[in-house]
């Protein structure tokens, strides 16, 4: 279906500027003349705000164990918070005895955040996967050594029980919604909500400073510890302004939103838990994934409930598709009220921007706009936003209202450094990283370069242009940009790679590591999926012939060594979370792969290469012209 001229939804969107400076030495310095609104002094002030003009609008709701929608309304939030509240100062919880949420994304959850947020106490929300899918529990044990925190809360104690007993001192509370922890004395969460508040409340939040931490947030990168990134409430406020500045429909519309991005991440625990919180909208928790089958929850709660703005990541979109197409009534009613989706953690692939556009149009007779941006864990995350229909998914936009950015020559790049107000300060009780981490000017590094659009005309936008550190050289001197590469390899390979690791270093030329989709592989075999092991589904000539096409169409498209993969070894074990080959967000780790699988990279290059390796022929090498991806602005 044609979407060029076809009408594109009303969405309220900011100004699309930027001040622009170059220096001597190649640096580039950018800022958005917009200056950042007032924001307040702590987070829960808006649950206040929120609880006293629309007390009777549900701000939470979950679906209980029968699959029935419960709900709190933001008049029930602000309650029990101050209330939960009150039970973490009674134990005299703060900075130095912080709280610790090991589990998943839930009402009792939001309210313990909340409840610690209002009276000045620490918390930090973990990854469920350190505690429930690491087999040492190494990540998990350190970041409870750096924190030591006075209280722990997991929804049901008897799934945490294993990572508890073996990470949690004896003289830790342990809160629980339901399933004590055997042989442990636990909390019922609901006595902490039976707790009555007093003036103590009222004298702790008063005390908050604007520069204090309020949340540390662990990362996940391929480091056997994770960092603890400090959140301070300025942060946590400032964050969510400059986001409704970009785009003001957060807050004009009732906002709405069906989010199964988890709290222990910036994404979810920042970005659209705050945009909640601070534009008084509703969240509908959800427990589903970007993964095959649990997407299914995700499904229902979308028959359920119209969002009007969705966010979620490639992955996510990729696995609603079929169901939006196969079902009308839903594709209507997701599409009925929506006025953004919004997508972050990688590029989309053209064929997924097209077929979200197509289904729109059809549902409701408009192009529902599709945003993304940049932004980290350090940069609270919203740093960068793309808020016109943008032409290449690379775009990550301009920087947001008051950050200050730096682009920096990097080799043959332009390294990123950020600087503003809900920019991190640093890493919780870690110095060195924390002075690492920014350059003399206190720009915060992110590791990350881009590119202009168009270097004469700035306000067209920034292109992501790869991790700094992942880049290397040929042994020709070539350098190998890694990041495109990655995402040109898996737009190529769609739907039948899942991520993809470059090697080539001191290399004559590029290989790479494909982590299958071993449904999507099976369907090309015309197998059941689960049928067969990994290892011999992926020995079918049907599998390996169709990556050999997908790899040879892109080398014949090359232009150059620099672009052109010449190998390639479909992985049959999965990336590991304890080796840090991959996040508990299913990304994977360039570094750590290339440093645990040496073997498959040697097996890769070795000579004669031995069976499982696919190798191009250098007849399929010829330099043309590059194919890249159309999309109207």
């Amino acid at each position: 279906m044609k979407t060029n001229a076809a009408p594109v939804r009303a969405a309220a969107v900011g100004p699309r500027d930027v001040v622009f400076a170059r220096e001597a030495g190649g640096v580039i310095r950018m800022r958005s003349p917009h200056p950042l609104g007032d924001y307040p002094r702590c987070l829960t002030d808006r649950l206040a705000h929120w609880a006293k003009t629309r007390p009777e609008r549900v701000c939470f709701a979950q679906r209980d164990a029968a699959g029935a929608w419960r709900s709190l309304s933001w008049a029930e939030v602000h309650e029990r918070v101050q209330r939960v509240g009150q039970a973490l100062l009674d134990r005299g919880l703060g900075t130095e005895r912080p709280v610790v949420i090991l589990s998943e994304n839930s009402i009792e959850h939001a309210l313990l955040g909340l409840a610690a947020l209002h009276v000045g106490v620490l918390y930090a929300p973990i990854s469920p996967a350190y505690s429930l899918v690491s087999t040492d529990l190494a990540r998990l044990r350190h970041i409870v050594s750096v924190l030591r925190p006075g209280l722990v809360f997991a929804a049901d104690g008897q799934t945490y029980a294993r990572a508890i007993d073996a990470v949690v001192g004896k003289d830790v509370e342990i809160v629980v919604s339901g399933g004590a922890v055997p042989g442990r004395a636990c909390t019922p969460f609901g006595e902490l909500e039976q707790t009555g508040a007093t003036e103590a409340v009222v004298a702790a939040h008063r005390r908050i400073e604007p520069d204090a931490p309020a949340k540390i947030l662990f990362t996940s990168g391929s480091t056997s510890h994770p960092k603890g990134v400090i959140n301070t409430h300025r942060l946590l406020t400032s964050n969510p302004q400059a986001q409704v500045q970009a785009f003001p429909l957060y807050g004009q519309d009732p906002l709405v939103m069906v989010d199964w991005l988890p709290w222990h991440h910036t994404a979810g625990g920042n970005a659209d838990f705050g945009a909640v919180i601070y534009n008084g909208g509703t969240v509908y928790i959800d427990e589903g994934k970007p993964v095959e089958h649990a997407v299914e929850a995700t499904v229902r709660n979308l028959r359920d409930v119209a969002p009007t703005v969705y966010v979620s990541m490639p992955r996510g979109f990729a696995l609603l598709i079929p169901y939006l197409k196969a079902e009308k009534a839903l594709r209507e009613k997701f599409f009925s009220r929506l006025r953004m989706m919004f997508y972050a953690g990688a590029a989309m692939s053209q064929h997924l921007w097209d077929e979200l556009e197509a289904l729109s149009l059809d549902a409701c007779g408009e192009i529902v706009p599709i945003m993304t941006g940049l932004g980290s864990t350090e940069t609270g995350p919203f740093a960068f936003a793309s808020n016109w229909r943008i032409a290449d998914s690379r775009c990550i936009g301009l920087p947001a209202s008051s950050v200050e950015v730096k682009l920096v020559p990097n080799g043959e790049k332009l390294e990123v450094r950020v600087r503003g107000p809900y920019i991190t300060p640093g890493y919780w009780r870690d110095e060195a990283l924390t002075r690492a981490a920014f350059d003399e000017e206190n720009y915060y590094r992110m590791g990350d370069a881009l590119k202009f659009v168009d270097p004469s005309r700035p306000e067209e936008g920034l292109l992501f242009d790869g991790r700094v550190s992942e880049d290397f050289k040929l042994t020709t001197g070539t350098w190998v940009s890694v990041g495109p590469l990655r995402a040109h390899l898996l737009l190529e390979c769609a739907p039948y790679a899942q991520d993809v690791v470059v090697a080539g270093h001191d290399r004559d030329y590029i290989g790479v590591l494909i982590v299958p989709d071993l449904g999507a592989c099976a369907g090309l075999a015309g197998v059941a999926a689960g049928r067969l092991p990994a290892r011999d589904l992926l020995a079918l000539p049907p599998v390996r012939e169709r990556f050999r096409e997908l790899l040879e169409r892109m080398a014949r498209a090359s232009t150059g060594s620099s672009n052109r993969v010449m190998r390639a070894l479909l992985l049959d074990e999965l990336p590991s979370l304890d080796r840090g080959e991959m996040t508990d967000k299913g990304s994977l780790s360039q570094r750590s792969m290339l440093e645990h699988r040496a073997d498959l990279i040697e097996e890769l290059y070795s000579e004669p290469p031995s069976p499982r390796v696919i190798v191009l022929s250098d007849k399929t090498a010829l330099p043309s012209p590059p194919v890249g991806g159309k999309r109207v602005g």
